[in-house]
């Protein structure tokens, strides 16, 4: 049973319409509200099951109608000052009960939770949530107002969910000894008391900090070591509250914070599990949501002594979210914490650790703080989950180039029966896997085969596609290499081929491929990795390597105007899609960074000969994958940026929407805002489906983008701009993935 004082999201005026409170049921993990009057006094209560009930009553209800008219209103309350043996009889069977003041206020209700989930502000501590990051300030502060809110500062900057602190009236938590044994106390004793009589802020101030604290977006906690304190902390109305671990067998102050209803965090160092357990049964009969720390209370913590395995045996003793409360040096631990499953991780921060005072010597500085919070969520990215095995982006792109595929042979023709001999097993990984041999062995061939060529999932029946002249609104096209091409292009009626170079393709003579000119148009994609390892970048600092990069795209620059000759329906510039460099290997780089590489683009592109072609800058991910593993990208990621660069230096787009789709998904931003802000800036879009953060070049359909939206909204903001599918191996099996998406996508582009 909880005591839940929260009650915007269970609560409605009974002349609030029907409608209004289902869609506050519909919000709330209890599926009840209730319903008050407008001095807040209860009215009744309704239910999925009051509703459906109501509405089989009435088959021509109007949900327009005042809430009040259907709520049950014979339910069962209880006073909020009611034992909790009271409370929980009362309830019986129910989920959920309301708690009245004498004057029959609604002040809270008790209820049986549906989970674990234990809402701290905005925040939520739950298997499924992040590891809510606690910077344990304490009295790091040594007593400055200034230093707290230097500290608040580097807490949030360092990623930090919380800031916390400690208020103790001193006069009621310390025993007043006869001066005759003043110098006798213990000389910890006297160490800590001397720094804590030092080293405190005034309450006022302490609500300061606190203020600060939202200024800057990060939650305030803090640990109240007395009642006085603690009455001081609800006056200003403190979300939640840390239980230190020297109280954790304090039941005189652990009750009236159970009372309060508020989360509590309970660090369990300095405590036996008898005492745990003892505590933990007290928090329950009081109705407190609450999360148990993992803890051990030296300074510094011996790393033998820090026994991250009981973490297991701590959720189980509370049933309830678990965390880990750090005194050990550096971060290692934490992260180990989060990955044997702890929610929340408590480290303290200082801005030196010379500082007076033991605390410092524990404390990371705000460097290694952000890196904890990173670390953690990378570990939090890399733990996943336990459903069945599924192959990666990046490893379908290292299996297409390292693993094996059934090939044919020898010539076979179509009709012809396949047996065994036909069939060898050779790299790359472009058709069906080895283990599918014997499903081909005895069906009769498809196709005209050569030897050497590659068996597809068509060769067996599956997902056959049949290339189809196809209609669309604007122009549009295919991605060829010079080898596919013929073959492609006898299969359909795109209006352009959009080449996409690699750097030996470069070296190729085009007119062996293109005999005769063609009645349509071209497109160009550079390569983006050149001979040597060269990931074309025309944003670093680095000056020796960005004049390489300006001189390889200055190559793909003139070999576009000599191919121009082969194409009769040229434009007067040919598009050339470029993605000009920006990126980082182990972190994203930091805005102003940013901004100067932004520069350093403008300016490298102003160094090309540009005559007949139009560079259109591609829209990146934040996570791309290039031949095989993941870098961070950081420019034309994000919208602002992208159409900011665009609107000063006039260059348009390739806007790439799979590739924006990743970035929203990753920033859990709205797609369509995107669209928005980069769409008049778009001369040609690739088209294809994104999933996650990182699952790009999927099939039309089998992500997440709405392409009908999106469809209506290009019409309007880029009406002119071509596209290609660009689905990822789309050209595999003679373009198979690229008709599927046209098939797809006709009738909506």
């Amino acid at each position: 049973m909880i005591i839940d004082r929260n009650l915007s999201t269970y609560i409605v005026f009974c002349e609030d319409s029907i409608l209004e409170g289902l869609r506050k049921i519909s919000a709330n993990d209890a599926r009840i509200v209730f319903s008050v009057t407008e001095k807040g006094v209860l009215e009744g209560v309704l239910t999925n099951g009051d509703f459906r009930r109501w509405m089989n009553a009435y088959p021509n209800f109007d949900v327009s109608s005042q809430i009040g008219l259907i709520t049950n209103k014979q339910c069962k309350s209880a006073q909020i000052t009611d034992s909790p043996e009271d409370i929980e009889r009362l309830m019986g069977g129910h989920t959920c009960l309301p708690l009245l003041d004498q004057n029959k206020h609604l002040v809270a209700f008790a209820r049986r939770p549906r989970s674990t989930e234990i809402r701290v502000g905005q925040h939520v501590v739950s298997d499924q949530a992040p590891a809510f990051t606690i910077a344990e300030i304490g009295i790091n502060h040594n007593g400055s107002l200034e230093l707290a809110k230097r500290l608040v500062e580097a807490a949030a900057s360092s990623g930090a969910d919380c800031a916390k602190f400690q208020m103790r009236d001193m006069d009621s938590l310390y025993r007043k000894a006869p001066s005759s044994e003043a110098s006798a106390e213990d000389l910890g004793a006297q160490y800590a008391l001397s720094l804590l009589e030092r080293f405190q802020l005034s309450n006022e101030e302490m609500f300061e900090v606190f203020d600060y604290c939202k200024q800057h977006n990060i939650l305030p906690l803090c640990t109240a070591w007395d009642l006085r304190s603690l009455d001081a902390l609800e006056s200003y109305g403190m979300e939640a509250y840390k239980v230190a671990s020297a109280d954790l067998t304090n039941h005189d102050l652990i009750i009236p914070l159970a009372r309060t209803g508020k989360p509590l965090f309970c660090s369990t160092g300095m405590a036996t599990e008898a005492e745990i357990i003892e505590t933990v049964e007290l928090l329950k009969h009081h109705g407190a949501p609450y999360v148990l720390l993992h803890c051990n209370s030296t300074y510094p913590a011996p790393f033998k002594d820090v026994n991250l395995r009981y973490l297991d045996r701590l959720g189980e003793i509370g049933r309830c979210p678990v965390g880990y409360s750090g005194h050990e040096r550096g971060i290692s631990v934490a992260l180990a914490a989060v990955a044997r499953g702890a929610k929340v991780i408590e480290k303290h921060l200082t801005l030196d650790k010379n500082m007076e005072g033991s605390d410092h010597k524990v404390s990371l500085l705000p460097e290694e703080f952000a890196a904890m919070v990173q670390g953690i969520r990378q570990i939090e990215a890399a733990v996943g989950n336990a459903e069945p095995r599924r192959i990666t982006q990046g490893e379908m792109m290292n299996r297409n180039t390292l693993a094996k595929s059934l090939i044919a042979s020898c010539e076979i023709q179509s009709g012809q029966e396949i047996t065994l001999e036909m069939i060898e097993v050779k790299s790359p990984g472009r058709g069906l896997q080895p283990n599918r041999k014997q499903a081909l062995v005895g069906v009769r061939s498809r196709r005209h085969m050569r030897a050497g060529d590659f068996f597809f999932a068509s060769d067996l029946g599956e997902g056959v596609v049949i290339a189809r002249n196809y209609s669309f609104r604007r122009k549009w096209g295919v991605s060829v290499r010079y080898h596919d091409l013929a073959r492609i292009l006898s299969k359909s009626n795109p209006d352009f081929l959009e080449f996409h170079f690699s750097f030996k393709d470069l070296d190729e003579d085009f007119r062996a491929y293109l005999p005769e000119p063609l009645d349509m148009d071209l497109v160009v994609h550079s390569p983006d990795l050149f001979a040597g390892d060269h990931l074309l970048n025309l944003c670093t600092e680095d000056s020796e390597y960005r004049n390489r990069s300006i001189r390889e795209l200055q190559r793909v620059i003139d070999i576009t105007r000599n191919l121009r000759a082969r194409f009769s329906k040229t434009d007067a510039k040919t598009k050339v899609i470029v993605s000009l460099g920006g990126f980082s290997k182990d972190a994203p780089l930091n805005p102003a960074q940013v901004s100067l590489q932004y520069e350093i683009a403008a300016e490298s592109l102003s160094k090309l000969s540009q005559d007949e072609v139009e560079i259109l800058p591609q829209t990146l991910p934040p996570f791309p994958w290039y031949f095989g593993g993941q870098l961070f990208a950081n420019l034309f990621v994000y919208a602002d940026d992208t159409s900011a660069f665009c609107s000063e230096t006039g260059y348009r787009l390739c806007f790439d929407v799979c590739h924006s789709k990743l970035t929203c998904n990753h920033e859990k931003s709205d797609f369509s805002e995107f669209v928005e802000r980069v769409g008049p800036h778009t001369a040609h879009l690739h088209i294809a489906d994104a999933s996650g953060v990182d699952g790009e070049g999927l099939q039309i359909n089998e992500g997440d983008i709405d392409f009908r939206g999106l469809a209506s909204a290009l019409d309007r903001l880029a009406p002119e701009a071509s596209f290609i599918p660009e689905i990822w191996q789309g050209h595999k099996n003679d373009g198979e993935g690229f008709w599927l998406a046209a098939e797809r996508l006709e009738g909506r582009f």
